[in-house]
């Protein structure tokens, strides 16, 4: 009996403590919430208080901007009536210019005065025609051009109606290299800085049937685009003008991100691309570009767009040294180090060191990128260059086209002397001997017959060997070895073709390739020299 209430006591005290237990844990897990939910609560007025704060500034500022922006309103208002006054007379004064002009004869002197006149006419075609032909003066007429389009009655009209008849003479395939550059002479005198339409020569603004015609040429050039292969200078053309007139909305961005990175070696296009509003899209252009190995581009989109520390400069000009020397090895050993794979592999080499040399002063690296190698070796390669050319003009001379002997060779030492004209006619042994000369000895036919005829791809040594046999089938052994050898003379050298290695009876005869001069080639292992190496 005591037992049975001893175990009914021992379950009821259990019992209680797990009751209790499961009371700790509910009371723990409300503490942990309320802990949470303070610290969220606290947290969201935290946020709340700085918004409202954040959103008081904002209040104070907009109505800062609202008084600032209604004074200057309220100004440009007050002020309508003496810039209409002021646009007036300009306008009349410009006129006024114009028509004075016009009355004038055209006379083409002074460049300058020629350039203003012929804006000030609004002759599109004249004036892309005076531009051709002072294209030697190119640098003098850049600035010139900039000037006179100043001084024309409509500018925006001016260089549309330039743009408008180039691609029309492009669809008819006539006169586009020269008409191309004219107009981009004018493109670029309107939109200096290409990227910036707030330093545009002609002003901000323009009327809105000027950029509806603009959006009508450039939507006509991106058709002749895609219809045939463009040119980086009209690729530069087509973005300026893109970005002068305001018409990035106008067009597909993927298109003119396209363009960018096609025609991404001029140097306009990384002034442009910075206005197209691509955003993030920049850095995945010039990723793009070093993978495609071209770092130099890289470099100049990179201090464009002022991402040289997520693209370091010097690090990409270290890249592109590796790249070209190992393209240029390679070109090497493709071609079996012949003569043209070495010629291509030196030009290779010297373009890409070049374009270095002019990244590093133009970004003035000179203090992280050192060039005094790299001009070293340009001067070395130059040199090879212009040994190579010397050599390869001095071996393609026309040679002599006196044919040698069979026991002569070209390269040996001086050339024989060359025979007596008697002995075409008369022994050569009796012409030494006496001044008047017997007379030549009359050959029969066979004889005459018998002599081999020099067919015009024949070779000298084929012939030689042929009047040996000859001479025993009825040639008169009166006659001289001279008389034998001047036989070969009439031999057309320009058409020895690949008999050229018979031209005499030794291997230093052959007259068809130019010695080669080993002192100016570039060894292979050159290429592989570290003597540069950033």
């Amino acid at each position: 009996m005591a037992t049975e209430l001893s175990t009914i006591k021992t379950e009821r005290v259990e019992k209680l403590f797990e009751d209790l237990e499961a009371q700790r844990t509910i009371l723990s897990s409300c503490t942990q919430l309320f802990t949470a939910l303070t610290s969220h609560f606290t947290i969201l007025q935290d946020s709340l208080n700085q918004k409202s704060k954040s959103l008081e500034s904002k209040f104070v500022s907009l109505g800062s901007t609202s008084l600032q922006s209604f004074e200057s309103l309220t100004h440009r208002e007050n002020s309508i009536s003496d810039r209409e006054s002021a646009a007036v007379k300009l306008v009349n004064d410009k006129t006024a210019v114009a028509l004075a002009e016009l009355q004038k004869p055209a006379k083409f002197t002074d460049l300058s005065e020629s350039l203003k006149s012929l804006c000030l006419r609004m002759d599109s075609s004249l004036l892309l025609k005076f531009i051709i032909s002072k294209r030697k003066e190119s640098m003098t007429l850049r600035a010139e051009i900039s000037r006179a389009i100043r001084e024309s009655v409509d500018a925006p009209r001016l260089v549309l109606d330039a743009v408008d008849e180039f691609l029309v003479q492009k669809a008819e395939g006539v006169g586009v290299t020269d008409k191309r550059w004219a107009c981009g002479m004018l493109v670029q005198a309107m939109f200096p800085e290409g990227n910036n339409r707030e330093k545009a020569v002609v002003g901000l603004e323009y009327a809105r049937s000027i950029v509806e015609r603009a959006a009508g040429i450039l939507k006509r050039w991106k058709e002749q685009m895609g219809e045939a292969e463009s040119s980086p200078a009209e690729a530069v053309m087509f973005l300026q003008m893109v970005v002068g007139f305001g018409l990035n909305s106008r067009f597909d961005q993927d298109f003119l991100r396209k363009l960018v990175v096609d025609f991404a070696s001029r140097r306009d296009i990384a002034k442009i691309a910075t206005s197209f509003g691509f955003g993030e899209k920049l850095a995945d252009i010039i990723d793009e570009l070093v993978k495609n190995g071209k770092e130099i581009e890289a470099v100049y989109f990179a201090s464009e767009s002022g991402l040289t520390e997520r693209f370091p400069p010097v690090s990409l000009l270290k890249s592109h040294l590796r790249n070209s020397k190992k393209n240029a090895t390679n070109t090497l050993k493709n071609g079996n180090y012949n003569n043209a794979a070495t010629d291509e592999s030196n030009n290779m080499e010297l373009n890409s060191i070049k374009a270095i040399i002019k990244c590093v002063e133009d970004h003035k690296l000179e203090s992280e990128f050192s060039i005094d190698s790299l001009k070293k070796r340009a001067s070395q390669l130059e040199k090879s260059k212009s040994e190579r050319k010397k050599s390869s003009v001095t071996n393609t001379k026309p040679q002599n086209k006196r044919g040698h002997g069979a026991s002569s060779s070209r390269g040996s030492g001086p050339p024989p002397l060359r025979p007596s004209k008697v002995a075409k006619f008369s022994n050569s042994y009796q012409s030494l001997g006496r001044r008047n000369a017997a007379p030549p000895a009359q050959l029969s036919p066979a004889a005459r017959y018998s002599v081999p005829y020099n067919y015009p791809n024949q070779g000298v040594y084929e012939g030689s060997t042929t009047a040996h046999y000859a001479s025993g089938y009825g040639v008169p052994h009166t006659q001289s070895p001279a008389a034998i050898s001047q036989q070969h003379y009439t031999l057309p050298v320009d058409n020895a073709g690949a008999a050229g290695f018979r031209a005499s009876g030794s291997y230093g005869g052959q007259s068809s390739y130019g010695a080669y001069d080993y002192s100016s080639a570039v060894p292979p292992s050159s290429y592989q020299s570290s003597s540069y190496t950033q």
